[in-house]
């Protein structure tokens, strides 16, 4: 039997690669029943809580969770939240406005932006980027079912954003910076696109303390939000080093075994 390669043996573009991999099969709906799939938010809670709050000791459906964290899920298409993989819900607290362009990193299979849509009406405008072909193609069929046109969605990595300088009103992303090799890169690029002025709200896993080594170290916990996040101060850094301002955490979810804990994450470039 070959032994399954660690993370800290593996170079970036082989995390990202199965990192691709997993979120396809999510879109795909193809991932086996005694496989943990991506987002720790779907997975059995280790504690009384996991990183996004209480939950019974069953697998909650996606659906179900992203009605857990405050979306309204009335109207839209089942292919909108059933590949849902979020730890919070960064639109309801990014204060759009009406004729805002926002760009949403790893953009799955579009629920933030058909939520963000709404809010910056059609003089508006929301991007949406993911590595995975199999989310673009799926976040285009549930925009063409709702019949959204202000919306955008553009084949790329995160850490090598496919947009202009100096474009993006609003910056969002919902679990999935965690998932990036350089997440230093990331807030580098969302720096460059964002306006003067522009703002960043993420919710992201983040650590309170150290995960263990055989935690950190299996690609199966990393693809499930946990393994490739960091400690909370180093990820405010990150955000600091890459220019913004006012950088905070302006709110925490519960927290599991492990010290992974959901958290909003504040910024703004001057």
């Amino acid at each position: 039997m070959t032994r399954s390669k660690k993370v800290s043996e593996m170079k970036s573009d082989e995390i990202k690669e199965a990192v691709r991999d997993a979120y396809s099969r999510v879109a795909e709906g193809t991932w086996t029943a005694d496989e943990q799939t991506p987002s720790c938010c779907d997975a059995p809670a280790q504690t009384s809580s996991s990183c996004c709050g209480p939950q019974d000791e069953v697998k909650v459906t996606r659906v179900n969770l992203a009605e857990a964290l405050g979306y309204d899920t009335e109207g839209m298409p089942i292919g909108a939240t059933e590949s849902f993989a979020g730890c919070g819900n960064p639109v309801a607290l990014a204060s759009l406005k009406e004729g805002e362009v926002v760009l949403d990193l790893g953009s799955g299979a579009g629920l933030d932006m058909f939520v963000a849509s709404k809010k910056v009406g059609d003089s508006g405008r929301v991007i949406g980027v993911d590595m995975t072909p199999a989310m673009i193609e799926k976040a285009k069929k549930n925009a063409e079912d709702l019949g959204i046109t202000n919306v955008e969605f553009r084949f790329g990595d995160i850490e090598d954003i496919p947009v202009e300088d100096n474009s993006v009103d609003v910056v969002i992303s919902n679990c999935v910076i965690n998932l990036a090799p350089d997440k230093g890169k990331v807030f580098r690029e969302a720096y460059r696109v964002l306006k003067p002025g522009g703002r960043v709200m993420v919710s992201d896993i983040v650590l309170s303390k150290p995960l263990p080594k055989e935690v950190s170290d299996e690609i199966v916990t990393y693809t499930g939000c946990i393994g490739g996040a960091i400690l909370d101060e180093e990820y405010l850094q990150h955000m600091c080093d890459a220019g913004f301002k006012d950088v905070i955490i302006t709110s925490k979810a519960g927290e599991s075994l492990y010290g992974a804990y959901s958290a909003y994450i504040a910024g703004r470039k001057p």
